[in-house]
């Protein structure tokens, strides 16, 4: 028992040590980006930032905010993020209402469909012919319609609506409750920690989209803001910044880290909103089959 109770204690801090460790191995090169964006060039240039700001300004952030392209692009990921959440949770939603009820005929034969979604993607070539022969091409849906239901968040969705019990479901069925009514009156609403966390799942893959924008978007008016923070760090293309306040080149470095700060901070506030049922919603599945 006293081996056992070591054996058990030394994991534990094993793996406490190994978690603090790894945390930091994230937590300190976003640190440093922070840090710099709030450094003069001098002190970027010069090598003297770690992850506490050096000669302190906010000169860069001045750059990015003045900038009209950085707010529109702002405003697109924003309609993307927002809007696309809500599209992706009412369909996945619904589905996921469907085939959580094991009378629904040729429901086993569906989700098989739906995993071998999982392992099988569109090849890269039919979805942008697909996409083209749709008329969506320079098109936000482009963005939204072609990731509509993703399969990992509706089969979460469906095992959360099958622990909702049954006596609930028949209540509202003797009261005059229709499928939908049901769904959207008493289903959704004890729903919210598998909305909360599917929610989150879909809107930072909206945020952080990148990879769609740059297949099916020519219009720079269209461009989300990680396109356009590609544009700023690798094709360097800081023209307009450098006209908007009076920087020099020294300074373009602070100005990047200040835009990559601006791209990700938002994102980053949606959590602790959530995280009360994100928590019980990421949990879901651990205990029950």
């Amino acid at each position: 028992m006293i081996k056992e109770n070591a054996s058990r204690r030394a994991f534990i801090y094993g793996n406490y040590l190994f978690l603090t460790f790894t945390g930091l191995a994230m937590l300190l090169p976003f640190l440093h980006i922070f840090a710099g964006s709030l450094s003069s060039g001098n002190a970027i240039s010069q090598g003297r930032v770690s992850i506490f700001p050096v000669e302190w300004t906010l000169i860069n952030y001045e750059a990015v905010l003045q900038n009209a392209a950085i707010w529109k692009s702002f405003g697109v990921t924003m309609l993307l993020t927002v809007g696309g959440t809500v599209f992706n949770l009412f369909f996945t939603s619904l589905m996921a209402y469907g085939l959580s009820k094991n009378e629904l005929k040729g429901r086993s034969f569906i989700l098989l469909l739906i995993v071998f979604t999982m392992i099988f993607q569109v090849p890269l070539i039919p979805g942008y012919l697909l996409i083209k022969s749709l008329g969506m091409l320079n098109s936000l849906w482009a963005l939204i319609i072609p990731g509509t239901i993703s399969a990992f968040n509706l089969i979460i969705m469906i095992s959360f609506f099958r622990e909702i019990p049954d006596g609930l479901v028949e209540a509202a069925r003797i009261d005059g409750c229709d499928e939908y009514r049901t769904w959207w009156s008493i289903v959704l609403p004890l729903s919210l920690p598998s909305l909360s966390t599917v929610g989150l799942f879909y809107a930072v893959g909206h945020w952080n989209g990148y990879f769609s924008a740059i297949m099916y978007i020519r219009d720079p008016s269209l461009f989300p803001l990680q396109v356009k923070l590609r544009q700023l760090l690798v094709d360097s293309d800081t023209e307009a910044l450098m006209q908007s306040v009076n920087v020099t080149l020294q300074s373009m470095e602070g100005i990047k880290m200040a835009t990559i700060m601006v791209a990700t901070i938002p994102i980053l506030l949606v959590y602790p909103l959530i995280q009360k049922h994100f928590i019980k919603g990421a949990m879901l599945g651990s205990v029950k089959g």
